[in-house]
């Protein structure tokens, strides 16, 4: 439950700036968290009970500006709630706050390491992830979890996180058609989930492989029918 001390009316997500206007520094920003994101909606295609937001705004306070996270994911929410989706996050309409926070790093630095990760800290996120890969004497994932009200830097990459079921990790891949590190999901054995586009290439070879297999299969019937004809047998009229 929120412990924030709110006014006694509020406002709905309708009645709230569904954005700080502020623009995103690089591509990096959107395409990270669009990756993770498009990653769940495979992974948990058939449940109804989360959502993963990008650029959306947080309201803790009727008040005061939204927090803006690069992304976010929230567990035991609705997935939908009308067709027009939400414009924001509003925490006293929602009653659960954000499990996982993601901020990447761009070249304008945004107190991602200060500011950012108090507000995280006392708004009570679970996970607060930060990716720089700009960063050379430091690891360019740092995945900090709360303990006791206070956030606390894990280590190793991937990061399994259980509360969530997923590991978080980076390492270099394609994401549309860029190679380069990116950000994904992992299981519990540390093995990377497929982009969609890795999945459609994977069930394409599939069907590849098992159209080559029925034709195998296909052209060996032939060859054994010839054969048996060879030797003046009649596969046709066999018992």
């Amino acid at each position: 439950m929120l412990e924030y001390n709110l006014p006694r009316y509020l406002p709905s997500a309708e009645e709230l700036p569904d954005s700080d206007e502020t623009p995103v520094d690089n591509e990096l920003q959107e395409l990270i968290p669009g990756l993770l994101k498009s990653i769940l909606l495979i992974l948990w295609a058939e449940r109804m009970d989360w959502l993963f937001a990008i650029d959306m705004g947080i309201y803790y306070h009727p008040d005061k500006p939204p927090i803006v996270p690069d992304g976010f994911l929230s567990l035991g929410v609705e997935r939908f709630y009308d067709e027009e989706l939400r414009p924001s996050y509003v925490l006293w309409d929602e009653n659960v706050v954000p499990i996982f926070v993601l901020e990447v790093v761009s070249q304008n630095y945004r107190k991602e390491y200060t500011t950012k990760l108090a507000e995280y800290e006392a708004l009570g996120v679970l996970y607060y992830v930060i990716y720089s890969s700009r960063r050379r004497r430091k690891p360019h994932l740092e995945v900090h979890k709360l303990v006791n009200g206070k956030y606390q830097l894990q280590e190793g990459n991937p990061v399994w996180l259980p509360e969530i079921g997923l590991g978080i990790g980076c390492e270099r891949g394609n994401y549309c058609g860029v190679t380069r590190e990116w950000m994904y999901w992992y299981d519990e054995q540390g093995q990377r989930y497929l982009t969609p586009a890795e999945q459609v290439k994977q069930e394409t070879q599939r069907a590849q492989q098992e159209a080559q297999r029925a034709q195998q299969a296909e052209l060996r019937v032939q060859q054994l029918t010839e054969q048996l004809r060879a030797l003046g047998i009649d596969p046709d009229n066999l018992d």
